[in-house]
């Protein structure tokens, strides 16, 4: 202990930290444990889930610093610390009110920094929480100091974190100690940090209302109103659109479905002209009839028994793009779409799914 040159006080609070170290550890592995469990259950997608226990060097040097505040070992809040990181604002809140579930919060030493409205703390906008394990959590007869023991739980975005990392690094503390260029400087990209960090959040609230009002116009029917993109599509395909045609194509065999991803005939789609489901739409109605008996002329003479669930979907583009004037060079764009750049295998395809076309009615009208 003389190694550090501590006074009496310092050192019993160094030998206490010692003895204590592993209620510390026993501490850290509960605690991230219940907290990720909750996360994991709330579907929230964090940046990073972080803890340390403070070392002995580092603790010396508050010790040396501040002992004389610290009565005991419990006194000092910050020996173990947890960090979670989010990708938005929102999700701090939300986290805060999971830790609030979980754990005693020492109110009175928690500190909601994003609160303080200085024009540069921007770097500091952690919430800052004072935490112990209840009895209600967990409880180690053999060790009930473990409920005692108060942690450090910071809850902070990304791009707060990035700041804080980059203002550490840099050395950057206050404008007293920094000259007015620097701190004009560093004073307006936290500005504009903070102004990404709200509109990130901004933006995926207006996705997130996209998406719910794109779902209630895709269930009731109201596709003339919904554009065609990633979203819109994949609540147009959980209405299983293409199932009737798809189980009359595979009754011509009395084949089995087999499920599979259609949403790499987005692309396609756009390509031939869709712009809105309401286009998809009208494509399968008035198509339909024609796809099956292409799928009919294919199939009749085989005994195929397992057939994609893209059948359908797929025979309705090849009539789209020969009714339209496409020809055999529009069906080898479809096949690269859907089944990859194999050009020589493609091409044959085309030439053979449009010899069968050839001769049938829809090709003559």
């Amino acid at each position: 202990m003389d190694q550090y040159r501590l006074d009496l006080h310092g050192e019993q609070l160094l030998a206490e930290y010692r003895q204590q170290l592993p209620l510390y550890e026993q501490l850290q592995q509960i605690v991230m444990q219940k907290l990720g469990e909750l996360i994991r259950q709330s579907g929230i997608e964090v940046n990073s889930m972080e803890a340390r226990i403070k070392g002995e060097a580092s603790l010396v040097g508050k010790i040396q610093r501040k002992g004389s505040k610290y009565a005991t070992l419990m006194d000092i809040t910050d020996i173990f610390g947890a960090r979670i990181i989010t990708f938005y604002n929102e999700d701090v809140d939300r986290i805060a009110s999971m830790a609030e579930q979980l754990f005693d919060i020492d109110w009175p030493n928690s500190v909601d920094k994003r609160k303080m409205h200085d024009f540069d703390s921007f770097g500091y906008n952690s919430l800052h929480y004072i935490c112990s394990l209840p009895k209600s959590l967990y409880e180690d007869p053999q060790h009930p100091e473990l409920n005692k023991i108060r942690f450090e739980l910071q809850m902070r975005t990304a791009l707060q974190h990035v700041w804080s990392a980059i203002q550490h690094d840099i050395g950057y503390k206050s404008e007293i100690e920094t000259p007015q260029e620097y701190h004009r400087n560093l004073s307006r990209l936290a500005g504009m940090l903070e102004l990404a960090d709200n509109e990130f959040s901004r933006i995926r609230t207006a996705i997130t209302d996209y998406r719910r009002r794109a779902q209630a116009l895709v269930k009731d029917g109201h596709l003339e109103e919904v554009l065609l993109d990633g979203d819109t599509f994949r609540s147009y395909l959980a209405q299983h659109p293409f199932e009737k045609l798809n189980r009359q194509i595979a009754s011509i065999t009395q084949a089995e479905l087999q499920e599979t991803n259609l949403l790499p005939y987005l692309g396609i789609l756009k390509q031939i002209g869709m712009k809105t489901l309401a286009d998809v739409e009208r494509m399968h109605q008035e198509n339909f009839e024609d796809a099956y008996q292409l799928a009919l002329f294919q199939l009749g003479s085989t005994d195929i028994d397992i057939l994609s669930e893209s059948v359908g979907l797929q025979n309705l583009c090849i009539v789209h793009i020969l009714k339209s004037g496409g020809g055999k060079p529009g069906l080898v764009t479809l096949f690269n779409a859907v089944n990859g750049n194999n050009y020589a295998q493609n091409e044959a395809l085309a030439s053979i799914v449009f010899e069968q076309a050839s001769r049938l009615s829809f090709m003559s009208k």
